[in-house]
Order: structure tokens, then C-alpha cells, then sequence
């Protein structure tokens, strides 16, 4: 049984499509029940699928889920979980984005994996399962205008990397997908960014519009939709390595789907380079001297 995150649109509601496709068991969380995509959903998938209302940034919509899924899946088991739900509302430079917009990312795009992760590791070690994250570029080098999405990607990767050594011992594995700049329902949102754009000028201090001038935070907004008009459309590249990454036997710690990664010298790669010295040997149980958790011996 595999368990999704933000499974309303995008990545997310095509990956549940293609696993319910080849006759796998999911348990997929949406924002609303009633919302198109789970709509959607239901009208194409198998009666295998299960959708959970979550709101990751709410402690009690994750207590909900968690309890569930270890109940539903006390007698299949849990194979795999993936971190796919996201958050971004501002495209703004650091000094004119608010503490909150930055508070907002972390709140999803960290702090809820953390929470819904370690709460259904449980599950995880008895599976000897997998964990898989979709992260960004922008979590990897610094991208303008990006910084609350950004750092909170960098935040989620991290996590992932420590979990990814910490869980060795437990026979769990974890992966990291790193797509770019695709055609998903929430990014290519035009009104949604213009709407941004508007409460953002609506709420700089004066001095501080003065000083960066609203023609420099238009000229920001009109360079972001144009990155957002050479997205791609086709989504399977990245519905591919999400599903790589649950079921392959032998498990890459990054996964690289976006176009541009074939164009960068390879230091620049997301994920490289690495893994470190440090890193092999905490991975490498004949290298590695600590002892392990004592279940996991």
C-alpha cells in the first residue's frame, strides 16, 4: 500500500493515477473532498483508492490521517510514503516578502513531512518501505525571487538526507525527486500570481515601495509568468521517477525530471556532488562503527 500527499492537482493526482493503474493499493490525502481533482479521482481510479481530507499545516487534520492509515493498513502494511503536497504564495526578493509567507512554506513543505513522516515510520521500518519527497531546484541553488519556497525545499532536502542515513539500519530507503518548472494546475494559476502580486503592494511599507519602486516588483512578477509559460505540459517524467522511487529495486538517492538538468555541468546538479565521504560511510554498515537501534539489529 502506498500513501500520497497533495494528490488535488498536479503531480500528486497523476502519480495516484498511474499506481491505482497498475493495480496498486493507495491512500491518497487532498485538500478538499469535493474539489475537482478528487472528483476526478474517484471517476477514474478503482474503488482500491482511498482519499483522505488533510490540511498539512493543521495538527489535527495529520493526528486524523495518521490513525487511519494505521488501522487500514494493519493487516497489508504500509510500503511506501510520498511527500509530494507543496506550498509557495509569494515571488517576491527576501526583504520584501513578510516573515509569514516564509512561516507558511515551512509550515507544509517541512514541517508538515516531518510530522506526517515520523508518524508513520512505525509502518516504514516494519515494511522495510520507502520515503519519497518531491523537492525543487530552487531548495538546491538560489533562484530569485523564490527564497520562502526555496528555503523551505532546502529545509525538506535535508530532513530527507538525514532520514536517508538514519533509516540504513531499518532497511527503509529514501529518495529525493527534483522536477522544475512544469505545467501544473497551481503554477501556471495566472489570476492566482496577479492576486499575490496585488496584496503584496498592498502591504509594503511605503519606504520600503519607494526604495525597490513598484516597477521593479512588476518587472519580477512579469519575468516569473514568463518562466511559468515555458513549463512543460507533460507530467510523466516526473510521475515516472516518483513511481521509480517507490518500486524500483535498487533505489537512487536522487532523481533528477527536469529539462534543464541534462544542460548543467555536472557539479551543478541538484544532488551533486555527492555523496560525501561522510555520508558513504554512515550508509555503509561494514564502515559505519555506531551500533544500531537495538529492533533494528
Amino acid at each position: 500500500m502506498q500513501g500520497l500527499t497533495g494528490c488535488d492537482s498536479g503531480f500528486g493526482k497523476e502519480t495516484v493515477k498511474k499506481l491505482d493503474a497498475m493495480g496498486l493499493t493507495v491512500l491518497a490525502t487532498v485538500l478538499d473532498l469535493n474539489g475537482p481533482g478528487a472528483l476526478e479521482l474517484r471517476a477514474c481510479c478503482s474503488p482500491r483508492l482511498k482519499l483522505l481530507q488533510m490540511d498539512l499545516t493543521k495538527a489535527a487534520d495529520i493526528s486524523r490521517v495518521l490513525e487511519f492509515t494505521k488501522s487500514y493498513t494493519s493487516n497489508t502494511g504500509l510500503w511506501g510514503l510520498v511527500n509530494n503536497a507543496g506550498h509557495n504564495d509569494i515571488v517576491a526578493d527576501v526583504e520584501l516578502s513578510p516573515a509569514a509567507a516564509f512561516r507558511n512554506c515551512m509550515e507544509v513543505n517541512f514541517f508538515g513531512a516531518l510530522d506526517l513522516t515520523k508518524g508513520l515510520l512505525p509502518l516504514l521500518r516494519r515494511s522495510k518501505g520507502r520515503i519519497v519527497a518531491v523537492g525543487s531546484p530552487a531548495g538546491d541553488m538560489p533562484y530569485p525571487c523564490l527564497a520562502a519556497y526555496g528555503t523551505s525545499k532546502a529545509a525538506m532536502g535535508l530532513l530527507m538526507d538525514i532520514f536517508s542515513c538514519e533509516l540504513i539500519p531499518w532497511g527503509v530507503k529514501v529518495s529525493v525527486i527534483q522536477p522544475g518548472c512544469f505545467r501544473t494546475e497551481s503554477v501556471i494559476n495566472v489570476s492566482h500570481w496577479e492576486k499575490r502580486k496585488r496584496l503584496l503592494l498592498a502591504s509594503l511599507p511605503r519606504e520600503l515601495l519607494h526604495a525597490y519602486g513598484e516597477d521593479y516588483i512588476e518587472h519580477s512578477h512579469e519575468q516569473f509568468l514568463h518562466s511559468l509559460s515555458l513549463a512543460l505540459p507533460d507530467l510523466s517524467p516526473v510521475v515516472d521517477a516518483i513511481t521509480d522511487a517507490l518500486l524500483a529495486s535498487l533505489r537512487r538517492r536522487f532523481l533528477q525530471s527536469f529539462f534543464i538538468n541534462p544542460c548543467l555541468p555536472r557539479a551543478l546538479r541538484p544532488g551533486q556532488p555527492g555523496p560525501t565521504l561522510a555520508q558513504d560511510a554512515a550508509q555503509d554498515p561494514n564502515l559505519n562503527p555506531n551500533p544500531s537501534p537495538v529492533a533494528a539489529r
